[in-house]
């Protein structure tokens, strides 16, 4: 089963997409399984990749996190003073806008990895640095919404989304221990599937709020999923043209720019004023649809010759 979920999972995802729109009953029902679910797949990720995978190679320490901050700080003050300048900086949108590009990489980014053929390791590292970097980078969002009551919201979620990732790689490290089979090559396609699997019934759970939206409120569905779509597609294009240009291979620049683009605007919930938490949930199911469409996508954001191909 697990070998026919590679094999078909780019399809997983879209199925997952459809399954949790037309059944929003379900997918409130599937929103207790997100955070298990999470930690599963990075423990997957660490079971494929091996905890070394999470290092930074010898001298790369600097670049890794100079990386980061180009993804996490730099966008969203240069997307924030932008909207201040057009007065659009402390409406719901205009305040999504700036929290996705302020984001660090989703917990299914080296999932996201493997169905596009990046290199997941780097995928994986870019998410842990982003993560613990996230309340320093995540600072001056704070500063350019003065809405917000402060970083320590975003500081809280970002350490309990650290400590999930703490737990998934120490179970991965005991289970490669205790079942020395677990890091045979034969096994990564395998572990691929399960990965599949786990992120379709996550994002079943994240659609909940686009058929009630579609019924109550079309027109904040349309305008957040043509931004959702929009910020999606300029932020994995500036990330792949940037790595390329840098020198890096296509498989470690399809992995800048699955991080540049997909995005967990989950951490900022706890710290967004009541207002705006329902537009920022449509928008939020929205960014889903580019994010779990990536292994499609990609190859037509980043190198068009190979999706013609």
């Amino acid at each position: 089963m697990l070998l026919f979920c590679a094999r078909h999972a780019r399809w997983l995802l879209v199925s997952g997409l459809l399954v949790g729109i037309a059944l929003p009953g379900l997918a409130r029902a599937a929103e207790p399984l997100i955070v298990p679910l999470l930690g599963v797949l990075l423990c997957l990720a660490v079971l494929r990749e091996g905890p070394r995978a999470l290092l930074p190679g010898a001298g790369t320490g600097r670049r890794a996190v100079l990386l980061t901050l180009a993804l996490q700080a730099a966008p969203p003050l240069v997307a924030g003073a932008l909207l201040w300048a057009l007065g659009g900086l402390e409406t719901p949108l205009g305040v999504a806008l700036v929290l996705v590009l302020a984001a660090s990489p989703i917990t299914g980014a080296p999932g996201l990895a493997v169905m596009s053929g990046a290199d997941a390791g780097l995928a994986l590292r870019l998410l842990t640095l982003g993560t613990a970097l996230l309340p320093l980078t995540a600072a001056p969002v704070f500063a350019l919404l003065p809405s917000f009551p402060g970083p320590v919201a975003v500081a809280a979620g970002a350490l309990r989304l650290l400590v999930v990732i703490a737990a998934a790689v120490a179970l991965a490290v005991l289970l490669r221990r205790v079942f020395p089979r677990l890091r045979a090559p034969h096994h990564r396609t395998a572990f691929d599937g399960a990965m599949a699997l786990a992120m379709a019934v996550i994002v079943v759970a994240l659609m909940s709020a686009l058929l009630p939206a579609a019924r109550e409120t079309p027109g904040v569905l349309i305008a957040s999923l043509t931004a959702a779509l929009a910020i999606y597609a300029v932020q994995v294009r500036i990330a792949w043209s940037c790595a390329r240009r840098s020198g890096l291979t296509a498989e470690k620049s399809r992995a800048i720019a699955i991080a540049g683009g997909n995005r967990n605007l989950a951490l900022f919930l706890a710290a967004v004023p009541a207002e705006t938490t329902l537009p920022l949930m449509v928008f939020i199911g929205c960014y889903q649809i580019p994010m779990y469409l990536t292994p499609l996508a990609l190859p037509w954001l980043t190198d068009g010759r190979a999706a013609r191909a």
